[in-house]
C-alpha cells in the first residue's frame, strides 16, 4: 500500500502552488513508495489561501500564523517558501516542531543564518531536511551528471554552470523583495539562483577552492507599483571564476547567476569539457543533450533527443517532452521517496550540507566582488 505523508505549506505563492499541482498529479508517477497529501496551508495573503481552498480539497487548515500550522499534529512535513530573511526563524521553528522540511534556497539569508539553522538541524538528525533545486532533474542534466560520475571524461578542462533570466532588463518592471537587500540578503542574484547553479557541481565533489567574482548592478531603482520609485539594493548579475582542486583534478569552473541576460527567459545549463569526453545540457533545448567523444580522430559533437526519460518512471510515453512542471514533480518524488526510506533513485534533492557549502562560495564571491580580489573559500566544516 502506498504510504501517505501529510504536508503543510508555509508560503502559498508561485512555488507553493507548483507543489500543489505536482501533488495533485501524483498518479502521473509509476511505482512510487509514497505520496504527499497537503492538509494545511499558511500565508498572510488571504487570496492565496482561497486558491488552495478552491483547488486542493485535502486541505483542512487555513491560517495566517505559521506557528498554528506547526502545532497541527496532522502535519508530518513542511514545504517552506518564504522570503530569505525569514528562513532562519521559520526553518528552526519547523525543526523544533518535529517536522520534516523541504525548504527553499538559499537556506538562510546569509552564512550566519545558515549556521544557526545547521546547529538546530544537528540536534534533530531524525528529521529529513532538504533544499529545493529542481533543474538537475531534467533528463539531459541527468545524462551529464552520469557521464561526469563515470570517470570517462578524462582530465577536466573546464566546467561552466549558470542560471540566466532576462526580465530585469525592463527598467519599468515593478520592484519586489528579491531586489531589496534587507529582505533578499546581500548576495543579491546569487542568493536566489546560486543553489540551482551549484547543486550539480557540489554533488559531483567540485568545490571551488579559490575564486574571483564580478558583481554587476545596472538598475538602481524600480517602480513601486504606487506611482513612485524605490531603490534596488541587490546585485543584478554575478560571474564567478573559480578553481577546483579535487583528487587528481585541477580545473577552472565558471558560475553565472544573471538576472539580466538578454534573450534568456529562464535558462539553466551545465557544460563539462574533458580531454576524452565532454557534455552539455541547457533548458533552452530541454529535450536534448550534447556530448563529444575524442579518441584521436574527428572532434564532433553529437546531439540526442531524449524524450521523457525521467529519474522516477512516469506514465508519459518515451517519445514525448519533459518540462519544468515535470522537473518540479521529480524533485518532489525524490524528497517523498527519501521520506519513505528510499534513496531517491540515486539522485536526491540538495542536502543541507550542500546548501552550507554553497553559502561558503557565495560569501567568498561577495567579498571578492566588493573588493576585486581573489578569495579562498572557507567551508567551515561543511561537508558535501
Amino acid at each position: 500500500m502506498t504510504k501517505i505523508f501529510r504536508f503543510g505549506v508555509i508560503g502559498c505563492g508561485l512555488m507553493g502552488r507548483e507543489f500543489a499541482s505536482a501533488a495533485a498529479r501524483w498518479l502521473h508517477l509509476a511505482d512510487v513508495k509514497a505520496r504527499p497529501e497537503i492538509v494545511a496551508v499558511c500565508d498572510t495573503n488571504a487570496t492565496l489561501l482561497d486558491w488552495f481552498g478552491d483547488h486542493v480539497p485535502t486541505v483542512r487548515q487555513f491560517t495566517a500564523d505559521y506557528k498554528e500550522l506547526l502545532a497541527n499534529p496532522e502535519v508530518d512535513a513542511v514545504y517552506c517558501a518564504v522570503p530569505h530573511v525569514l528562513h532562519q526563524q521559520f526553518y528552526i521553528d519547523i525543526l523544533k516542531a518535529g517536522k520534516h522540511l523541504l525548504g527553499e534556497k538559499p537556506f538562510g539569508m546569509d552564512a550566519a543564518q545558515n549556521r544557526e539553522i545547521m546547529a538546530v538541524l544537528a540536534e534533530h538528525p531524525e528529521r529529513l531536511v532538504r533544499c529545493s533545486s529542481e533543474m538537475p532533474f531534467f533528463p539531459g542534466a541527468q545524462k551529464v551528471i552520469a557521464l561526469a560520475k563515470s570517470g570517462e571524461m578524462g582530465d577536466i578542462l573546464e566546467v561552466e554552470a549558470g542560471f540566466l533570466h532576462s526580465s530585469d532588463i525592463d527598467r519599468q518592471k515593478p520592484i519586489n523583495w528579491k531586489r531589496m537587500a534587507d529582505i533578499n540578503g546581500d548576495y543579491g542574484c546569487m542568493g536566489d539562483l546560486g543553489m540551482h547553479v551549484l547543486h550539480v557541481p557540489l554533488r559531483l565533489g567540485w568545490r571551488p577552492t579559490t575564486l574571483h567574482a564580478q558583481l554587476v548592478k545596472k538598475v538602481t531603482e524600480r517602480p513601486d507599483g504606487k506611482g513612485g520609485m524605490l531603490p534596488c539594493t541587490t546585485w543584478d548579475n554575478a560571474t564567478i571564476s573559480s578553481r577546483v582542486r579535487t583528487g587528481d583534478q585541477d580545473f577552472p569552473m565558471v558560475l553565472k547567476t544573471w538576472r539580466i541576460a538578454p534573450g534568456e527567459s529562464n535558462t539553466w545549463y551545465i557544460r563539462v569539457l574533458g580531454m576524452k569526453k565532454s557534455a552539455f545540457f541547457s533548458t533552452k533545448s530541454p529535450r536534448q543533450w550534447q556530448w563529444m567523444d575524442y579518441n584521436g580522430g574527428a572532434q564532433a559533437w553529437s546531439t540526442e533527443d531524449l524524450g521523457y526519460g525521467s529519474l522516477f518512471p512516469a506514465i508519459t510515453g518515451k517519445i514525448f517532452e519533459f518540462g519544468f512542471a515535470d522537473a518540479i514533480q521529480q524533485m518532489w518524488a525524490a524528497f517523498v521517496d527519501e521520506l519513505a526510506g528510499g534513496n531517491a533513485n540515486g539522485f536526491g534533492c540538495a542536502t543541507p550540507a550542500e546548501a552550507q557549502a554553497h553559502h561558503a562560495v557565495l560569501t567568498a564571491a561577495l567579498k571578492s566582488g566588493r573588493e576585486d580580489v581573489v578569495v579562498p573559500v572557507a567551508y567551515d566544516g561543511a561537508s558535501a
